[in-house]
């Protein structure tokens, strides 16, 4: 089963009226002692679909997403949301790091700790917590310490309890490092679920085969900047500059 093909039934989330996206990053850029770690950031992340994040180890990948997402504060420039108020909401945008952070207690309870902390309406509780299980594929674990879980299965549960609260923006930091090709086509099929479920996603990845398949758009970063952003098509089929053209051939960038 091809997982952006084929991906498991989820229920579509609810439109909101005061959609959080479009995301603006306007001149956007983050310094440590007098370093540019990211610089001249111009991005626009629209609703719906799912956004590849490429580049070489220490590109930014991870600090774009954490600027974006709330954990650090531009030194220059702007992060701009089309609702502000509305991100401050913790069910307006989930993110889940390449590592699992996982709770010390059970599956289920792990799924029903981010619910209630989130403040999900109680009623909804149970039908969110059998959706995140029956999307994870961990229905049969439920009652299990998480901490005995699998690293594939942990990641699992990790995007789950993301899920479960039914962000409008979901980011992704490398979800399937580390991860054998059986636990990242889990991986990739709950990710196909999750975006066609009407969640934004944007996503770090470092395998090439993963942001073709489940990638629509690529931005293309080095050295803190951004060289490239277009359709995962049109960047695969011909990247416009020499970086870019060097990394999709697997040569490595200085």
């Amino acid at each position: 089963m091809d997982a952006a093909t084929n991906p498991i039934p989820v229920t579509q989330n609810s439109v909101s009226t005061n959609s959080i996206l479009p995301l603006h990053l306007e001149n956007a850029g983050l310094q440590l002692n007098g370093h540019d770690l990211l610089a001249d950031i111009n991005l626009i992340f629209e609703e719906n679909g799912l956004t590849i994040i490429l580049g070489p180890n220490g590109a930014g990948k991870t600090l774009l997403l954490k600027l974006c997402h709330g954990l650090h504060t531009p030194t220059s420039g702007k992060v701009v949301w089309a609702q502000p108020d509305c991100v401050r909401s913790p069910r307006a945008q989930s993110m889940v790091f390449q590592r699992p952070v996982i709770l010390r207690r059970t599956v289920k309870a792990n799924i029903e700790y981010a619910l209630r902390v989130c403040g999900v309406n109680r009623r909804l509780h149970q039908e969110r917590l059998n959706e995140a299980l029956e999307l994870s594929g961990l229905r049969d674990l439920a009652s299990r310490p998480a901490r005995v879980l699998s690293g594939g299965e942990q990641q699992r549960l990790t995007l789950a309890r993301a899920w479960a609260i039914q962000p409008q923006v979901l980011f992704l930091d490398e979800p399937t490092a580390h991860l054998d090709p059986s636990a990242t086509r889990n991986i990739e099929q709950m990710i196909a679920s999750i975006k066609d479920s009407g969640t934004k996603i944007i996503m770090t990845t470092h395998d090439l085969g993963q942001a073709r398949r489940l990638g629509d758009e690529v931005v293309f970063l080095n050295r803190g900047r951004i060289l490239e952003h277009d359709t995962s098509t049109a960047f695969f089929a011909e990247p416009k500059t020499s970086e870019a053209k060097a990394f999709v051939n697997g040569e490595l960038l200085w």
